[in-house]
């Protein structure tokens, strides 16, 4: 496998199955075994360090493969939906890579769209319809 794509298949598999029905019933499993040894171990602080030293372990581990799951996932609706735009007849492909502008550029687009809503707005409260495509 190429250079990080062992990772990105290892998150997204660990991902899929850490999401699993299964998987959270064991773990509330282990979480009540640990709970129903208390009293053998006489709730010592060992006792303690076992379930806070492994959940902390999990959920550090868990952070980076869900990031990396979700960032995949982002990824790919990104791309969907620039492929939504690019084939839709009028539509406006200057809004291809909107993720990758800066927030000067975004905030001026955000504000040619709040100008076309509102003009739409006003359009149904006179009657009219908001259905047509305008230019941004």
């Amino acid at each position: 496998m190429g250079n990080g794509n062992w990772y990105s298949q290892f998150a997204k598999t660990a991902a899929r199955f850490c999401g699993k029905p299964r998987v959270f019933t064991l773990a509330v499993g282990v979480i009540a075994l640990w709970a129903i040894t208390g009293p053998i171990f006489g709730f010592s602080d060992t006792w303690q360090l076992v379930i806070n030293t492994s959940t902390t372990i999990i959920t550090f581990l868990m952070v980076f493969l869900i990031q990396n799951t979700q960032n995949r996932d982002t990824e790919a609706i990104q791309i969907k939906l620039d492929e939504l735009i690019r084939a839709t007849k009028g539509a406006h492909n200057a809004l291809l890579d909107l993720e990758e502008m800066d927030d000067e550029m975004l905030n001026a687009f955000r504000a040619k769209y709040e100008l076309l809503a509102e003009s739409a707005r006003k359009q149904v409260e006179e009657g009219g319809f908001d259905t047509d495509s305008p230019e941004a």
